[in-house]
């Protein structure tokens, strides 16, 4: 079956101030880095403010919208910025999310990669922070488990931050199992192993400075797949963070370019096991504009390959 790609130039119009790592660069190098790939190309739409008020109280959608700026950058915090076109792109990437979930659940397509920016795992249900405005995995989640019915959903986040938003907004809901593996210590702080969710469905994988791919590898192995083979989902999120990559600025878990090809692999496999092989990707970060490319470009390619086994 096809792999779907979500995207819009849209998400290009968020602009961040000079030197800003979450840069417009990013999206433009990995939609050049997957041009070349088979994949059913989706505009995607303008997320409906009934499903973000799924994620999100219309108090948060009407105070970004009150921020933002007719010109230049309004700052929503030291990271986390406002420009003309932000609301557009983050409606975007909202909308990717949902329209991806519809894709893979009706059967149109075995998987989805959703290209788009800002990203969405920091953002809680009434603060945006850590670049990120909307919830992009958690309200997939939540849409393909109160629109298509579904009973149980996995969220992975392999982002080298922890997706503290992700965590708030599913914290209590025990139709998804959260799985997060980050960086510790690292902003922004949470992701302890002692986060466990109201109804213990948050599985945190704190990964120490440097540790690499193989440290990595281990956790998944050890905790994260057999969690995954136990809870049975019927669909899997992926919030694809690609700044564990050792060329990453921001960070330093050091992992390959193959430890991500890896990753993706043993989350098909499973998937292809558990739930049809339906798997949702998004992206979160990544910093330095090659690395994130070739890994995105590496991700994408599993997707595929999972796609047409």
């Amino acid at each position: 079956m096809t792999t779907a790609l979500l995207t819009h130039p849209d998400c290009l119009k968020h602009v961040t101030p000079p030197g800003h790592p979450e840069q417009v660069a990013r999206l433009e190098r990995v939609l050049v880095a997957l041009e070349p790939m088979d994949l059913l190309r989706t505009a995607a739409p303008l997320a409906a403010e009934d499903d973000l008020l799924r994620i999100h109280p219309q108090s948060h959608l009407d105070s970004l919208r009150a921020a933002l700026p007719a010109a230049g950058y309004a700052g929503l915090d030291g990271d986390t910025f406002l420009s003309p076109g932000s609301l557009e792109a983050a409606y975007r990437g909202a909308g990717a999310a949902v329209k991806a979930v519809d894709m893979v659940i009706s059967g149109a397509v075995q998987n989805a990669f959703c290209a788009i920016r800002p990203p969405g795992h920091h953002a809680e249900s009434e603060t945006p922070m850590g670049f990120c405005l909307l919830g992009n995995a958690a309200l997939a989640a939540k849409h393909a488990l109160d629109h298509h019915g579904l009973d149980r959903v996995a969220v992975v986040d392999f982002d080298v931050h922890h997706g503290n938003g992700t965590q708030e907004l599913l914290y209590d809901e025990g139709r998804v199992l959260l799985i997060a593996s980050q960086q510790m210590p690292l902003w922004p702080g949470s992701g302890g192993i002692d986060e466990t969710g109201v109804f213990d469905t948050v599985v945190n994988m704190p990964l120490a400075p440097g540790s690499g791919g193989v440290a990595m590898r281990r956790a998944y192995e050890a905790q994260a797949f057999p969690r995954l083979e136990a809870f049975q989902p019927e669909l899997i999120i992926i919030s694809a963070g690609f700044d564990a990559h050792q060329a990453d600025p921001l960070a330093g878990l050091n992992w390959s370019t193959d430890d991500f090809r890896w990753l993706t692999m043993r989350l098909c496999a499973l998937a292809g096991g558990l739930c049809k092989g339906r798997v949702v990707s998004t992206l979160e970060g990544g910093y330095d504009l090659d690395a994130l490319a070739e890994a995105c470009a590496a991700h994408v390619q599993v997707l595929i390959d999972s796609g047409a086994a």
